[in-house]
């Protein structure tokens, strides 16, 4: 079975879930899973965990964030990016009263730690249906603001017509954060309204696009797709040591943590918080931390699931 992390650079137009369908068949196996969806209009960096990797996506999901977007200033949408119904759109001369100035202060505004609505056609729930599905039965949605911390905003280039300012920024922010959102928010801000034209992933914490592949680059092996993929997988170690210190165990330890025995880390620098366990041969024994003086598995890689 396939064991790893593998990164790819989604293309636009598909789903998450087409790029996982695509990766399950090229891949051999139905243990494909991601860490975090991206919009069909957007593009960049899917992280995937496949076979027993899977487990490792816990904790890269709520890893901080990386985006470069497109914001048209000018028009309201009503999913807030480019695919929805257009609500609204300003005048001419709304649109030249606003600055370039004032659009940066306005992203300066937006920029720290904010209360965000996210947008309402989104995947949250909503008396256990989705916010979207909500929307697109005609329903009216309100949802809870939701703290997120956005670290960094930055503009780009900005670009103007008769009819839309086109801001191109680069936006670093916490996970669960809408970059539709940021856009509708500052349109509203500049009372000229804004949605999301463009979107692109391109960090996941430690992740970043430039290491991913594209599904066509996967696919080009058509003999052997298993292999290809095989070949481009970041092993569950070095994938559990970009996001979480590492704790090397003795082998005894290792065959004790890997039966769920109690072990005493050795050492006197042994760190708060997960942790990856990893045996003398490099495997990856688990997802663990220290309670009570114990190491305490979070998740578990048994030996036969190893590559």
């Amino acid at each position: 079975m396939p064991n790893g992390i593998l990164l790819v650079d989604k293309p636009d137009g598909m789903t998450s879930h087409g790029v996982v369908s695509r990766v399950r068949r090229l891949a051999g196996t139905r243990k494909v899973g991601h860490a975090g969806t991206l919009d069909p209009m957007a593009t960049g960096l899917l992280v995937l965990g496949l076979g027993p990797s899977t487990r490792l996506l816990t904790w890269i999901v709520g890893a901080d964030k990386e985006y470069l977007a497109t914001i048209r200033l000018g028009g309201t949408t009503v999913t807030d990016d480019r695919e929805g119904e257009v609500l609204e759109t300003a005048s001419p001369e709304a649109l030249a009263a606003v600055t370039d100035d004032a659009v940066r202060a306005g992203i300066a505004a937006l920029t720290g730690e904010i209360e965000q609505v996210p947008s309402a056609v989104s995947a949250i729930k909503v008396d256990g249906v989705r916010s979207y599905a909500k929307v697109r039965a005609g329903e009216d949605v309100s949802l809870a603001a939701r703290t997120v911390t956005i670290s960094a905003f930055e503009v780009l280039d900005i670009r103007r017509s008769e009819t839309a300012i086109d801001v191109d920024v680069r936006v670093e922010c916490s996970s669960g954060t809408y970059i539709r959102a940021l856009a509708r928010d500052l349109g509203a801000g500049l009372g000229v309204g804004g949605h999301l034209t463009a979107l692109r992933r391109s960090r996941i914490g430690p992740f970043s696009v430039t290491d991913a592949r594209t599904l066509d680059a996967l696919a080009e092996a058509s003999d052997d797709t298993e292999a290809t993929v095989g070949a481009a997988l970041l092993p569950p170690t070095a994938a559990a040591g970009r996001f979480l210190p590492v704790l090397d165990l003795t082998s005894d330890e290792a065959v004790d943590l890997g039966h769920g025995k109690k072990v005493v880390p050795h050492g006197d620098d042994v760190p708060d918080g997960p942790l990856a366990a990893v045996a003398p041969d490099g495997r990856l024994v688990g997802i663990a931390h220290v309670e009570r003086g114990a190491l305490r598995v979070l998740a578990n890689f048994p030996v036969e699931e190893a590559p």
